[in-house]
């Protein structure tokens, strides 16, 4: 059994943080979130896989290498101006070959994994495993209507759902999916949708399995799917993951869940309250508060900020009386607030960009 990554995608709706770098490689609790689905594929026994890059995959060749950090071997697929899900497999064709294959949305994080889908399709007598789990908002998604475990329906993007379960970013297929890929027509949108391919698969007759997802899935498509995806890795992760290899203060107050990297400083007036992750080489000097729900990068600077509830990538900097909510601050960006006076800033930054206050 192969894996096979999806990793293109413009990134429009996440702008201005998608003009400089590709969405995959924006970091969920201090990690690019395609991280999240390779170690997924490895926890699963998959050890090939391959990753499907567009026209913007800055930074993903020289983070995740030939995968042998992650137990993996890596090929990357070019798919160039992608042209919707089912085109990414028709790139992949040669790739994965007539082996099953499990398909990740590289900006989807999901907290069981690929695992149970893998077993689902090992226990035999199926050609494909869908996911699916409840939404608020079905007509964003591909929605599926069930009648029992029996499907009924499978609609991308309805006008009018009929139900309310959402099809989540994860596909297990055996190759009869591939012929059917073939003949696809692009969709009202001009794109080859998944869920014509897996609608069509059931209506010749084969065997597909309907997994209800246990624990939560984030589709990261908008800034503050980005925000929540970062409160639910943080909130999640296991005790062992928050250790404090910097140096804190005498003075420093920190609570709660706290991760702190190497070479990192925390000086003696500064409040920290978990969940928080911070990264190598940060130094934070008060009257600072950072947390809860925070993941700064390596290499910031903070200095006399509040930040709650925030994602603040590397080497950027939050410096003054800010009081920063709800907010994603790109690499090398920087706020800097001059005054006694506080200043309450909610904000999508991109990189290298600067804030004067």
């Amino acid at each position: 059994m192969k894996g096979l990554l999806l990793a293109g995608g413009h990134g429009t709706r996440l702008r201005p943080l998608t003009f400089t770098g590709n969405k995959h490689m924006i970091p969920i609790a201090n990690e690019p979130m395609l991280f999240y689905g390779l170690r997924h594929f490895s926890s699963a026994g998959i050890s090939e896989v391959g990753v499907v890059v567009g026209p913007l995959h800055e930074g993903i060749r020289e983070a995740v290498g030939d995968g042998s950090s992650f137990g993996l071997k890596v090929t990357y697929v070019h798919q160039g101006d992608p042209k919707g899900l089912a085109h990414a497999v028709l790139c992949a064709r040669e790739f994965l070959g007539d082996e099953p294959f499990v398909m990740y949305l590289g900006d989807n994080l999901l907290q069981e994994g690929v695992l149970p889908f893998v077993e689902r399709f090992q226990a035999g007598a199926v050609d494909a495993v869908i996911g699916v789990t409840p939404v608020a908002n079905p007509s964003s998604y591909g929605v599926v209507e069930l009648d029992g475990d029996r499907i009924v329906s499978i609609v991308e993007k309805p006008d009018a759902p009929r139900s309310d379960l959402a099809l989540i970013g994860v596909y297990l297929f055996s190759p009869a999916i591939h012929p059917i890929i073939q003949e696809l027509q692009p969709s009202r949108r001009g794109e080859l949708e998944i869920t014509d391919a897996i609608w069509r698969l059931h209506q010749q007759g084969k065997s597909i399995a309907v997994r209800r997802v246990s624990g939560w899935w984030k589709d990261t498509g908008k800034p503050g799917d980005l925000l929540e995806a970062n409160d639910l890795v943080l909130t999640t992760r296991p005790p062992e993951y928050f250790e404090v290899s910097g140096t804190v203060s005498a003075g420093a107050q920190v609570s709660g869940p706290v991760r702190l990297g190497r070479k990192s400083f925390v000086g003696p007036s500064v409040r920290i309250n978990g969940p928080v992750v911070i990264g190598d080489g940060v130094r934070i000097e008060g009257p600072a508060r950072i947390g809860p729900r925070t993941s700064v990068g390596d290499r910031c600077v903070i200095h006399g900020a509040t930040i709650e509830r925030a994602v603040v990538m590397e080497a950027a900097e939050v410096s003054g009386p800010v009081q920063l909510t709800n907010s994603i601050v790109g690499r090398t960006a920087r706020i800097r607030a001059a005054g006694a006076r506080t200043v309450r800033l909610s904000c999508i930054l991109g990189d290298a960009t600067q804030i004067r206050l």
